[in-house]
């Protein structure tokens, strides 16, 4: 009996099991970490031309395409159990109403606001997990080095305030469910994503198309919206699959602590931006903190492998 995990070829799996599985995990983080931060420079050239929920749209529907043409999702989908279908399709709906959100929430307030205020998920996560001084010691650099980093400022925005504490909370749900599709490993971690995101260009279209329209007959406005799709959500969603996989929830939610950090090194490497004194001191807390954390052991964890073998 075949696989369920893989639509694509043996040969290609077995590539990308060997891939995985000579890879730490949190090499897969950082880079999700890079195109996170690198995905809304192109956002910006859309958010001149089009209203959020248009951008937003654009991302998903370019990121599902890139699924679609990849992992061939649907056939996949198809072989799911009942519960698990479930989990995909709600995955989806997270992934939509949390890309639209988002791009609100940005348009109203200040971007390290809505970073703030998102890290507060994973900040709740992580504190769940939290069973040891030395974590604890992790997680409280590490929140510290966030609130350094992003400055949080309360703007008289109430729209935006909402739309930030609605990314926040769809976002504890993206890494609740995320972590739940990863369960049996990265290929098929991946093929449930692929599949999600085609749910999320549906339930996004009603919400965003339309908005969306005017950069449909132009290139730039199209290749930007590929770009913003590329960077801010296949790879770096494919690469949190590859991470979650292997990491437990409370690991990668403190790992999120990373961003804001990975943030202030693109700014001085792409676009110039000296770290002030309060930059630097944020990065510093933040190393520390993911330095300082010990994931705990986990026999379930140590038993699964990281991708499934692939038979012939």
């Amino acid at each position: 009996m075949h696989s369920e995990a893989a639509p694509c070829s043996t040969s290609a799996s077995t590539l990308a099991a060997r891939l995985a599985g000579h890879t730490p995990p949190h090499a897969f983080f950082v880079i999700s970490a890079v195109f996170h931060c690198l995905g809304p420079a192109f956002a910006v050239l859309l958010f001149a031309h089009l209203a959020p929920a248009g951008v937003a749209w654009l991302r998903i529907a370019s990121a599902a395409a890139v699924f679609a043409l990849w992992r061939r999702p649907w056939r996949y989908l198809k072989r799911l159990a009942p519960r698990d279908r479930a989990t995909v399709v709600c995955l989806g709906i997270v992934l939509a109403l949390m890309n639209v959100i988002y791009y609100v929430a940005i348009d109203r307030l200040p971007l390290g606001t809505v970073s703030a205020i998102e890290f507060l998920g994973p900040v709740a996560l992580a504190a769940v997990g939290m069973r040891t001084r030395r974590n604890m010691s992790a997680l409280a650099l590490a929140v510290c080095g966030v609130y350094v980093l992003t400055d949080i400022r309360l703007a008289a925005a109430p729209l935006g305030l909402l739309a930030a504490f609605g990314n926040c909370a769809l976002f504890v749900a993206y890494i609740v469910l995320g972590h739940r599709i990863a369960r049996s490993g990265g290929a098929p971690g991946i093929d449930r994503l692929a599949a999600a995101m085609l749910v999320a260009a549906v339930v996004a279209a009603p919400i965003g198309f339309r908005a969306a329209t005017p950069a449909l007959l132009h290139p730039l406005l199209l290749a930007a919206g590929a770009g913003v799709g590329l960077c801010s959500s296949v790879i770096p969603y494919v690469c949190d699959q590859l991470a979650m996989a292997r990491l437990q929830r409370t690991t990668f939610a403190l790992l999120l602590a990373l961003l804001p950090a990975m943030a202030t090194v693109i700014g001085v490497l792409v676009l110039a931006q000296l770290p002030t004194a309060a930059d630097l001191l944020g990065v510093a807390l933040v190393i520390a903190g993911v330095a300082t954390h010990r994931e705990p052991p986990s026999p379930a964890a140590r038993c699964r492998p990281y991708l499934p073998r692939v038979e012939s």
